[in-house]
């Protein structure tokens, strides 16, 4: 899944490339995709892009006042393609396209575009076309974003006091934190040396001011390993930073302890006993003894 530092790479990416472009179309192959239907798809064709931000994981392309927002979901993503001039139609139902974007030629002729594509069976993927960002439920929601300055010790301890959540399902909770997935809680906690199961409200202070650390300094460096790349690069990047996620019974590169896992119905964490734990291994189901 996408997270705060790829979608903040992709960010930068879209501002290099398509800021300034005019869009000659927007072909949605995947219907479902589309979550809103006034102002039209169509109303993109013929404006330009002058602007692209992020909102916790949402990508939203400024189009001369209409917006066009993206939320890459758990398997999407976006391919930059440097020519579509004689890219094939494509039919509804047939691969992994959900969403093209056309763009005018430049100088040299070259009409690019970049396409969103959805891997898997459960197809998550959505695109918005309106007038305020901050009218999609989703993005409205948003709690702070992590990167922002705002985001201070005091403000994550506001967060946190009071709440009876494991830590780590508040890390993923794009209503109180925006930006943080599966995979950069699991490292937050491992640089932070916490349990995932530790429930919020008992952190000390000086956790807190931990936890505050870990999360600055993790999405911080995620975002500066991934400035610059191509889109095509981001994926490989996030895989090779990671250093617990995705590394079940891999040595720890801290500790050397093995790597461990716990799953999920539709999903799975990864810890290290010794950094996190105090060496207890927590059992591999739902309903495991909460470690404080």
């Amino acid at each position: 899944m996408p997270e705060l530092p790829e979608v903040e790479s992709l960010t930068h990416f879209l501002r290099e490339r398509a800021v300034g472009r005019t869009i000659l179309g927007v072909d949605v192959v995947a219907i479902q995709a589309l979550k809103t239907f006034d102002p039209p798809v169509t109303a993109l064709g013929g404006l330009t892009i002058t602007g692209v931000a992020r909102h916790g994981k949402f990508l939203d392309l400024d189009c001369d006042g209409l917006h066009l927002v993206i939320h890459l979901a758990r398997a999407g993503w976006l391919r930059w393609r440097e020519d579509l001039s004689g890219a094939k139609p494509v039919r509804p139902g047939k691969g992994p396209l959900a969403v093209r974007v056309r763009l005018a030629p430049d100088d040299e002729g070259l009409a690019a575009g970049f396409e969103l594509t959805e891997a898997g069976t459960q197809k998550r993927l959505a695109v918005y076309v309106t007038k305020n960002p901050d009218e999609i439920p989703g993005v409205a929601a948003l709690g702070p974003d992590p990167l922002d300055e705002s985001f201070t010790v005091d403000a994550l301890k506001r967060i946190v006091g009071g709440s009876r959540t494991q830590i780590k399902g508040l890390l993923r909770d794009q209503k109180i934190i925006a930006g943080i997935g599966n995979a950069y809680s699991d490292e937050v906690l491992h640089a932070a040396k916490m349990s995932p199961f530790k429930i919020a409200a008992t952190l000390t202070d000086a956790q807190i001011a931990d936890l505050h650390e870990a999360i600055v300094t993790t999405l911080g460096e995620a975002v500066e390993r991934a400035h610059g790349l191509a889109a095509k690069d981001l994926k490989a990047e996030k895989k090779s930073g990671l250093r617990v996620h995705n590394r079940t019974g891999q040595p720890c590169d801290v500790c050397g302890d093995t790597i461990r896992e716990v799953s999920f119905a539709d999903s799975s964490l990864q810890y290290c006993p010794t950094c996190q734990t105090g060496g207890k291994p927590l059992a591999d189901r739902r309903l495991s003894k909460l470690l404080k």
